[in-house]
């Protein structure tokens, strides 16, 4: 392999040239600190749609890595060959970025973990939905004394399409919700928190369309200090709920989806004497009255600018020794204990115990 010069770019080849593949290529394209040298697929059309596109098709995996540019590999094919082709390119010396799920297991992680420290190279996966703006506000908002003790967060993706007509409905390429959106869903609750312990997970798996996969679930992740994390991902809602939710004990936040920004109503006197019940439906209650307007006061978190490709950046900082990995391998391992766990609740249909190590 080449020497890394501090101040050039570094080359870098993309492994699987679908959908994220193309998606990668085009951010390296006009990276400012990689360069793309070429593309591989085992789809020869895929791989003419590439050189179409002016990009090199190598004709072998094995004359990507032979290629001495060539300093790190992303990869971006189904789940499971991430672990697999993972092995063999930091086998060859590459550095490796993985697509989302990593791995698909704890155990499999773990010898990929064991390969990179062995070949003296950095391994990562791809968390790039830590860019999301909505998920950046409301790590900002966790910690807003408006809201009082945090005890609830919900979090949630919902469309209408079921899962794309591909390899994410087939079990043996590790398909379903959880492994395409939960991952991300459970790596972003995790980082709101900041990583606090875990006491108990929660799962019911959901079956709309197909049964090999779920197309769907309800997650709970129970923290050692009483909050409860909820995660929902459904592909037969033709109605959204809120992207995030927040409750506190002073306040609520809540963002509507990614292009919203974060709103927080607080409560500025809880005792609020004179409490009138209020006509509902068929019936008064007291209960829910709502707040006089005068105790309430409503507040922004702004949304901000995020450049996703730093992700790339710090990756490359951290192969010049410069930084350390913002996806570090015990966060990895973490999200898939959980994803682990998630599926054991469902097939047991009881609370998982949550063990840290």
């Amino acid at each position: 392999m080449s020497e890394i010069i501090m101040s050039e770019k570094v080359g870098c080849a993309v492994i699987g040239y679908g959908g994220m593949g193309g998606w990668h290529v085009k951010h390296l394209q006009k990276s400012d600190v990689a360069y793309l040298c070429g593309i591989y697929d085992i789809k020869p059309e895929r791989a003419k749609a590439a050189e179409k596109n002016g990009i090199r098709a190598y004709n072998s995996l094995d004359e990507l890595l032979a290629d001495p540019d060539v300093v790190f590999v992303t990869i971006a094919t189904p789940n499971e060959c991430h672990a697999p082709l993972a092995k063999q390119c930091l086998r060859a010396g590459k550095h490796v970025i993985c697509e989302k799920p990593v791995t698909l297991s704890v155990e499999e992680l773990d010898s990929v973990i064991a390969e990179a420290n062995e070949c003296g190279r950095i391994f990562s996966v791809h968390q790039n939905r830590r860019w999301d703006v909505d998920y950046r506000m409301m790590k900002i908002a966790y910690h807003n004394p408006k809201l009082g003790r945090v005890f609830r967060i919900e979090s949630r993706v919902q469309g209408s399409r079921g899962i794309p007509g591909d390899w994410r409905k087939e079990k043996e390429h590790g398909g379903g919700m959880i492994y395409d959106w939960g991952v991300h869903l459970i790596d972003q609750m995790l980082g709101i928190v900041d990583d606090k312990k875990i006491k108990g997970v929660r799962c019911l798996c959901e079956h709309i369309a197909n049964d090999e996969v779920d197309d769907g679930f309800q997650l709970d992740i129970i923290f050692e200090d009483g909050v409860v994390g909820h995660i929902e991902v459904g592909t037969h809602h033709f109605i959204s709920l809120p992207k995030y939710f927040m409750a506190g004990t002073a306040g609520s936040a809540v963002v509507q989806d990614w292009r919203d920004r974060t709103k927080i109503v607080s409560c500025l006197d809880k005792a609020e004497n004179d409490v009138k019940p209020v006509v509902t439906a068929a019936g008064i209650t007291k209960t829910m009255a709502p707040r006089a307007e005068e105790v309430l006061e409503t507040s922004y978190i702004e949304r901000m600018e995020s450049d996703v490709h730093d992700y790339y950046r710090n990756f490359i900082r951290a192969i010049r020794g410069e930084e350390e990995q913002i996806v570090t391998h015990a966060q990895m391992r973490r999200v898939l204990k959980v994803m682990e766990a998630a599926f054991a609740s469902d097939a047991e249909g009881k609370t998982i115990k949550f063990a840290e190590n």
